[in-house]
C-alpha cells in the first residue's frame, strides 16, 4: 500500500512538471494565432474583447511562473479615461460616466536583486478599424498580427526563458492596453508604478517585431538613452542589418518610460502594406525573425547582468524638428531603408500617389523643387505644399528616373 502511494505520489509530480514544461513551451506561434484570432474581434482598448485577451494573458504568465504585480495581488492593472475630444489635450484617467477602462497585464520574476529590468509590448489594436485604420471599406476586423501580438509573443517567450534563470536582475513583463490610443496604459503605470520605479536599470520595448525582411533589418530606437547601448548592441549582434535611433521619444510605450529617466529601447521590423489593415494576419509573419530578435535581446540583457546600473541620458526629441505639413502623397514610407531618398513601402488607392502611378518599391529622388534624400527631406519637401497645389516628383525605379505629375 506504502509503496503505491509512493508511486502515485512520484507520479503526479512528474504530470505536474510536465505540465508546466509544455505550458511554459507554448510557441510563439499559438500565442500570435489566439491574440490575433477573429474571435478576439481587434482587441480594442476597454472592450469585451480585449479583457478576453487579458484573460489569456494572465493564464500565460501564470502557466510560465510570474508572480501577479497588478493591483490587489493580480495580474491586472485597470485604468479608466474619457476618450479625447480635442487631439491636443492629455488624456484625463478618471472614473463615472462615458468612461473606458483598460487592462494592463503585469507578471513578476522577483530574483532578489536591486535592479529590475522592464519588458514591455502592447496587446491592443483597432477593433474594427475606425479612427487609425487604414482600410477604406468600411469595418472589418483588425488582427492585428504583428501589432501587436508578435510583441507579445516575444515577450512571453522571453518570460519563459528567464522564468528559471537566476541572474542579477528582477523582470517585470508588462502587456500594455491604451497604446493605439494614445500610449494609455504605459503612461498610467508610469505614474502609477506597482514597483520601485527608482530600482528601474532599463525598460525594452518591442512593438511591430514580426515582419523581419531577407536582409535581416531591424530597428532600434532610444540608443542614445545610455552611454553603453551602441557598444552591447553591436556586440551581440548575430547578424542583423541594424538601423539605430538615438531618440527616446517614439510612437510605442518606451516614451512613458523614457520621460520617467529610464533608458529605453524600442524593437521594430518595419511598417508595412498591411500596417492598421484588416490583412494584418498570423499567417504573414516571420517567426524566425521573431526568434532571432529574442536571441538577440537574451543576449544583450546577459551581457548586461553583471555591469552597474545604466547611466540614463536624455536625447533629441526627433519630433519638434518633424515638420508639420497639410497634404499627403498617399504613401507608406519605408522607414528602414538606408540608401538615398525615401522608398516608398505602399501606396493607397486613390491617393496622390496612386493617381501619379507611383509604385511600391519606388524611391522618391526629388519632389517639386527639393532635391529628396531621405526621410526628413522629404517631410521638408511634402511641407511647403498646400491642397490643390501640383508639382512634379521624381522616383528611381529600379535604376529608371521616371517622373510624374502629383496634384494634392
Amino acid at each position: 500500500m506504502l509503496r503505491n502511494l509512493i508511486f502515485l505520489f512520484v507520479f503526479f509530480i512528474v504530470l505536474i512538471s510536465c505540465k508546466q514544461d509544455v505550458n511554459r513551451n507554448v510557441t510563439m506561434q499559438e500565442d500570435v494565432a489566439y491574440l490575433a484570432s477573429d474571435s478576439l474581434q481587434g482587441r480594442e482598448t476597454g472592450t469585451l474583447y480585449e479583457k478576453e485577451a487579458a484573460n489569456y494573458l494572465e493564464r500565460r504568465l501564470e502557466e510560465i511562473g510570474l508572480l501577479p504585480k497588478g493591483n490587489a495581488g493580480t495580474y491586472f492593472q485597470t485604468f479608466s479615461f474619457k476618450p479625447k475630444t480635442d487631439p491636443h489635450s492629455e488624456v484625463q484617467f478618471v472614473g463615472g460616466d462615458s468612461t473606458i477602462t483598460g487592462t494592463n497585464v503585469i507578471g513578476f520574476i522577483d530574483n532578489k536583486a536591486d535592479k529590475t529590468v522592464i519588458i514591455g509590448a502592447h496587446y491592443d489594436h483597432l477593433g474594427m478599424g475606425g479612427e487609425g485604420s487604414l482600410y477604406a471599406e468600411g469595418d472589418a476586423i483588425h488582427n492585428g498580427a504583428d501589432d501587436n501580438a508578435s510583441g507579445v509573443s516575444v515577450l512571453l517567450n522571453l518570460a519563459a526563458k528567464l522564468r528559471d534563470t537566476v541572474t542579477q536582475h528582477n523582470y517585470l513583463f508588462m502587456a500594455f492596453s491604451g497604446e493605439e490610443m494614445g500610449l494609455l496604459g504605459s503612461n498610467y503605470f508610469s505614474k502609477n508604478p506597482t514597483i520601485d520605479l527608482a530600482q528601474v536599470n532599463y525598460m525594452l520595448n518591442m512593438d511591430m517585431v514580426g515582419r523581419m525582411r531577407e536582409d535581416k533589418t531591424l530597428s532600434i530606437s532610444g540608443t542614445g538613452t545610455a552611454p553603453i547601448w551602441g557598444q552591447v548592441l553591436n556586440v551581440n549582434n548575430p547578424g542583423f542589418k541594424l538601423v539605430l535611433s538615438e531618440s527616446g521619444m517614439g510612437p510605442s510605450d518606451h516614451t512613458s518610460f523614457y520621460l520617467q529617466d529610464i533608458p529605453v529601447l524600442h524593437f521594430f521590423t518595419g511598417q508595412h502594406e498591411d500596417y492598421h489593415k484588416p490583412s494584418d494576419d498570423s499567417d504573414k509573419l516571420n517567426y524566425k525573425g521573431m526568434e532571432m530578435i529574442r536571441d538577440f535581446i537574451l543576449s544583450v540583457m546577459y551581457d548586461l547582468d553583471d555591469d552597474d546600473k545604466l547611466a540614463f541620458r536624455k536625447t533629441k526629441n526627433e519630433s519638434e524638428d518633424t515638420p508639420r505639413f497639410k497634404v499627403a502623397l498617399g504613401v507608406m514610407p519605408d522607414y528602414l531603408f538606408d540608401g538615398k531618398g525615401m522608398r516608398i513601402d505602399g501606396v493607397t488607392d486613390g491617393k496622390p500617389a496612386a493617381l501619379a502611378g507611383l509604385l511600391k518599391g519606388d524611391v522618391v529622388v526629388k519632389l517639386g523643387d527639393s532635391t529628396v534624400v531621405d526621410m526628413m527631406s522629404y517631410m521638408r519637401a511634402l511641407s511647403v505644399f498646400d491642397e490643390g497645389d501640383a508639382t512634379e516628383v521624381t522616383v528611381d525605379r529600379n535604376g529608371e528616373k521616371i517622373s510624374a505629375n502629383i496634384t494634392f
